[in-house]
């Protein structure tokens, strides 16, 4: 045969080539016959095997490999990564762990073709930043990615993906290339979670049933009212309702973390605790203490995550209002929602100490009423955050597990409200030298409160110390028990026990870190007090020790409910032998959760005496005309404060002490089967009875149920004393296994009374 040295006699050949389908070439040089048995769909180079003479060209040509198609197997995927629940139509898949795509192609796959799967992340996605991913079978990508073909069936072939267990997790976009043809998938995007079921991923988690709670329960219970009255208030995460995955890929974007930041959760919780918040980045929910709600809604009104983030994602602006407890429960929807483990934390008298000092003053007129206007600090009566289950790898070894976050704004963090990731054992050890926030986050469950009693003396304010409690902040930490509907006490994970050598060793290192400034009062007026110097060692103080073994209790001798005479008692108790001459100042207030005052009820003042071991009840009585119309007046829901201050004349001794209690309200009752098959409708029925002596106005009930319907408000008007309303609504479950509902009734009288009751929906 003659060579072919031309690229149009080549050509000429190839067209005969075509119609041949077998070309039989002979090599000039050495006369052997190269038969062509290769498909007409690529362009090759012909050469002789024996001599490796290269001169010998043709061009043959017939259409390339294409992709015709891409199954995600989103059902199978999303079972085996823990994300079916997501009411999205993308595939959500979870780092580190394999999952499989089903690829169509116009013909059989060869060896010698080339598939490349292609994924990308954020906009112009490119390979040298790191966010193009360039995928081969069988070949580990740099960034610990991989794939491989498990089937080769006629056209289609089954790959299997793994991405790495750190990956960046975000939206990834999904191309297909084979040859010089690239193939996008209609909805070709997938969502990589965070993978608390893969050991490399640093949010493992080895239990299943805490994995189980922290991460795919969707609804759960905040703990709030006070150390003295803690009651819980359900609320709906909804980590998979419609939009909320968009909404939290829309905040991870809005926080410009880098890829490399994306990694990380502990980056990722830190930015999530500044964008839940608005103050300073357009965040997700405003925050508003003022009692005035207008142009948005009560933060009481709230039941759950699922509104907010839903209105957020479509307005970009940030939904009005937000309180501690709001706050902690949308950021445990977007920590869930993104695949970290995270729980609502609950303090009771937690301490807001501005100047990490460990004290917070509270100053007393000499009735014992608490003063708004001198208080620099404040104890909020409960306070809600988050913690956050990761492996820590940016500081020292043994800190590991669960990070404080919090993303109510209080204080500024490196210029942005934002609080945490703060090592729990940290808090614990008295470490508060590691990131992020751990001095702010002791302070809150371990600062001291110091009470002072403000006097005119010569026209000017002194000020009179009455009393430290030093076992007073962060009581009763609280979250829900794992796979239970009750509270668990977790104290013990924030702190050693009160009065333990291993609590007195961790204030004692905190303190090496802090700034305490000693027992005087801020204000500078200092009645006989000296202030710390710099260079004196702060002890750690213990419960004042008094001659008489002074002691106070406040309690409710009667049910407080609206509308009904307030009864409690203040109970005065000495253990010391002798006769005991006591002054004792009472009062009563209403007050916000935070600590702020917003009705002066009633005051007593009395002088008793105590003989040996014995003790005295005084009781203190308030009527409803004192309290029912500031009741009515404000947005939020008020605790009952009493304060209580005691002097012995004899020997000077002095104690105060402070309760807050919640009115008690009648219940709302569920009436619904217990059980209910999938998409078949049931009726549910809420039933109220005003059991209280007045009537309650503007009466709303507010109702949700996840996977059964969507939230919905029934406007009830007035109910008056004795009356009985009943509000059904049609459920259509569309999810399976055990689903709540919540309902929370909502007066000028009564800003929340809630209840949940579970149903559990079977095929």
């Amino acid at each position: 045969m003659e060579l072919l040295e031309s690229p149009a006699k080549a050509h000429e050949a190839a067209s005969v080539a075509s119609l041949q389908l077998r070309w039989p070439g002979v090599c000039v040089q050495c006369s052997d016959v190269d038969s062509l048995h290769k498909s007409l769909t690529t362009l090759l180079l012909l050469s002789c095997c024996l001599c490796d003479n290269h001169s010998l060209q043709l061009h043959l040509f017939e259409s390339s490999l294409k992709v015709t198609g891409v199954d995600f197997l989103k059902s199978q995927n999303t079972r085996q990564h823990h994300t079916d629940g997501y009411n999205i139509q993308s595939l959500v898949v979870r780092r580190g762990q394999p999952f499989q795509v089903l690829v169509s192609l116009s013909r059989e796959l060869r060896a010698a073709d080339k598939l490349t799967l292609r994924f990308g992340i954020g906009e112009s996605p490119m390979k040298n930043r790191g966010s193009l991913l360039s995928l081969k079978p069988e070949r580990e990508d740099f960034n610990g990615w991989k794939i491989s073909v498990v089937e080769r069936k006629g056209k289609e072939c089954l790959l299997s993906v793994t991405s790495s267990p750190n990956a960046p997790v975000g939206k990834y976009n999904l191309h297909v290339k084979t040859g010089s043809n690239i193939y996008k998938p209609e909805n070709g995007v997938i969502y990589l979670l965070f993978n608390p079921w893969c050991e490399d991923d640093v949010v493992y988690m080895a239990n299943d049933a805490e994995k189980e709670e922290y991460v795919l329960n969707d609804t759960g219970t905040i703990y709030v009212g006070s150390a003295y009255s803690i009651y819980d208030r359900p609320w709906n995460f909804g980590q998979f309702e419609e939009f909320v995955l968009d909404a939290c890929m829309y905040l991870l974007d809005k926080s410009k973390l880098s890829l490399a930041q994306r990694r990380d959760p502990a980056h990722v919780s830190r930015a999530m605790s500044a964008l839940v918040n608005a103050n300073d980045d357009s965040g997700v929910l405003l925050g508003n203490w003022s009692g005035n709600y207008v142009g948005g809604t009560s933060p009481m009104d709230w039941i759950g995550s699922v509104t907010i983030l839903q209105k957020y994602y479509k307005t970009k602006k940030p939904v009005c209002y937000g309180q501690c407890w709001v706050f902690s429960g949308v950021l445990t929807t977007v920590m869930r929602c993104l695949g970290v483990p995270c729980r609502c934390v609950s303090t009771f008298d937690s301490a807001h100490d501005t100047e990490e000092n460990l004290r917070v003053d509270v100053y007393l007129n000499d009735k014992g009423e608490k003063l708004n206007s001198l208080s620099f600090d404040s104890v909020w009566n409960f306070h809600v955050w988050n913690d956050a289950w990761m492996k820590r790898t940016d500081i020292p070894d043994g800190f590991s597990g669960w990070q404080a976050i919090d993303s109510t704004p209080q204080e500024q963090s490196e210029g942005r409200f934002q609080c945490g990731p703060c090592p729990v054992k940290a808090v614990r050890e008295g470490d508060v030298y590691l990131p992020y926030d751990a001095k702010f986050v002791y302070a809150e469950v371990n600062a001291d409160r110091v009470y002072w009693v403000v006097k005119k003396v010569n026209g000017k304010d002194k000020y009179f110390k009455v009393g430290t409690e030093t076992q007073a902040i962060g009581k009763n930490i609280s979250t829900k028990a794992v796979g239970q509907n009750r509270r668990v006490d977790i104290t013990q994970e924030y702190k050693y026990p009160e009065g333990s050598k291993e609590e007195r060793m961790s204030m004692q290192r905190a303190y090496s870190f802090l700034r305490p400034s000693g027992l005087t009062p801020r204000s500078g007026y200092a009645s006989t007090l000296q202030r710390i110097g710099a260079n004196t060692e702060p002890l750690v103080p213990n419960e004042p020790v008094t001659k008489t073994g002074l002691h106070l209790e406040i309690t409710n001798t009667e049910p407080l409910h609206p509308g009904n005479p307030l009864e409690m008692a203040i109970t005065v108790k000495t253990s010391a032998p002798g006769n005991w001459t006591i002054d004792l100042i009472g009062s009563c207030q209403l007050q916000y959760y935070t600590g702020n005052v917003q009705a002066n009820l009633g005051t007593l003042k009395e002088t008793i005496t105590l003989e040996g071991p014995s003790e005295m009840q005084i009781p203190l009585k308030i009527a409803p005309d004192a309290y029912m119309k500031t009741l009515s007046s404000v947005e939020d829901e008020v605790l009952i404060l009493v304060t209580a201050i005691a002097e012995v004349q004899e020997t000077n001794d002095k104690l105060t002490k402070e309760t807050s209690m919640r009115f008690e309200y009648p219940p709302i009752t569920v009436q619904m089967p217990e059980t209910a098959s999938l998409y078949n409708d049931f009726n549910c029925a809420f039933i109220f009875k005003n059991k209280l002596n007045v009537t309650l106005e503007n009466c709303k009930l507010l109702v949700e149920g996840l996977g059964i319907f969507k939230m919905t408000t029934f406007e009830l008007g007035d109910i008056m004393p004795g009356r009985i309303i009943k509000s059904e609504i049609v459920c259509t479950p569309t999810r399976l296994g055990e689903k709540k509902i919540v309902a929370k009734l909502i007066s000028n009288q009564i800003k929340g009374i809630s209840t949940e009751k579970g149903i559990f929906i079977t095929e």
